[in-house]
């Protein structure tokens, strides 16, 4: 299927939050089929897998293949999607240029033989780092830094159009502001029609964006991890070994992927990234009210996957929430989070706020 009509996969595909919904159950079935499959791709009968610990909207095997340890990642969705092809490019492509991801030893997202599409990549013997920052552990400025610094890289690789990608790795988009704007009145609905927002506040956020349209004239894209977060980078306390899950890449704009660490962490955090890209590249005209405008819209699509998968229902063993904290306060800093991102981009407020 295309994925044309898609602002984000997890909330916004036919079969919405499949895969992320707390309490999914995995299909026993595609253990046996997977098995046979890698067999039959590696051309070896020395395959066994054990279930992965993978936390995405993908089913995840740790695999062992005639001696060669792998992470094996399955979309089974009834949608059909091939999209697996098109992130083993990227993967590719983005570790061409210096920046750090797990090689890809195999994938079939044809659906031809069995009824998902798989991928098997290279399995980097470390934790992601959402593990040591749980922990208190994470060495945050140098790791923040090496994120900013890493996102200034891989801005390196320019892109046509805009949007969620197609196979030739172009967006589907001619312009940025309709694909910034594609599902953006069902996003505020749901959050409304679910009472995590009231209509005043939801037509407040539609104003905002409105009044800072021109921010949306972009020429050209860069890439944009689109889901950059802890874990989905792998490493040491203070080493970064792979940056991994490029699934929802786009071609967007460059304080896309910065306003994704604002989802999560505090000014010292973003800060540091920032300092990073620096050493990178420079920062774009109007950074901070770009950053602001996308904190706000990606903080719009948080809650809403947040709220459609029942992560507000979870307790501190959820991989999103921190040590000793709850749902319902999770649900408070998702609100609050949102909130000040609309604050900010009318004041083009300092960083150092958030």
């Amino acid at each position: 299927m295309s994925r044309r009509d898609i602002y984000y996969w997890k909330c916004d595909r036919p079969a919405a939050f499949h895969g992320s919904k707390v309490g999914g159950q995995a299909d026993e079935k595609i253990e046996p089929q997977l098995g046979d499959e890698l067999r039959r791709h590696f051309g070896t009968q020395e395959v066994t897998l054990k279930p992965g610990a993978g936390r995405g909207n993908h089913r995840t095997w740790n695999a062992d293949v005639a001696g060669r340890a792998m992470f094996v990642r399955v979309e089974n969705g009834p949608e059909g999607d091939g999209h697996l092809a098109l992130e083993s490019e990227v993967l590719d492509r983005v570790r061409s240029i210096g920046v750090p991801t797990p090689r890809v030893w195999g994938c079939d997202a044809s659906r031809q033989r069995v009824a998902f599409a798989w991928q098997a990549l290279e399995r980097i013997a470390a934790p992601d780092l959402n593990h040591w920052f749980k922990r208190g552990e994470l060495e945050v400025p140098k790791i923040a830094f090496e994120i900013g610094a890493a996102v200034g890289k891989w801005q390196e690789i320019g892109l046509s159009g805009f949007g969620v990608l197609d196979e030739g790795l172009s967006g589907y988009h001619e312009s940025y502001r309709d694909y910034f704007q594609l599902r953006l009145g069902e996003h505020l609905a749901f959050l409304v029609g679910h009472g995590f927002l009231n209509r005043q506040q939801g037509e407040e956020m539609v104003s905002a964006i409105e009044e800072h349209d021109s921010l949306l004239a972009l020429e050209r894209g860069c890439l944009v991890h689109k889901d950059l977060a802890l874990w989905n980078i792998l490493g040491s306390e203070g080493r970064i070994e792979a940056f991994i899950d490029f699934d929802d890449v786009i071609s967007g704009d460059a304080m896309d992927d910065l306003s994704l660490l604002g989802c999560f962490h505090d000014a010292a955090f973003v800060g540091a990234a920032l300092e990073g890209y620096q050493s990178e590249r420079g920062l774009p005209e109007e950074w901070r009210r770009r950053f602001w405008l996308h904190l706000l819209r990606n903080m719009i699509v948080k809650a809403v996957i947040r709220l459609g998968s029942g992560f507000f229902d979870c307790d501190d063993g959820h991989f999103l929430i921190s040590g000793g904290s709850s749902g319902r306060e999770f649900r408070e800093f998702t609100q609050q989070r949102l909130f000040k991102a609309l604050q900010c981009l009318r004041e083009n407020a300092d960083i150092g706020v958030l």
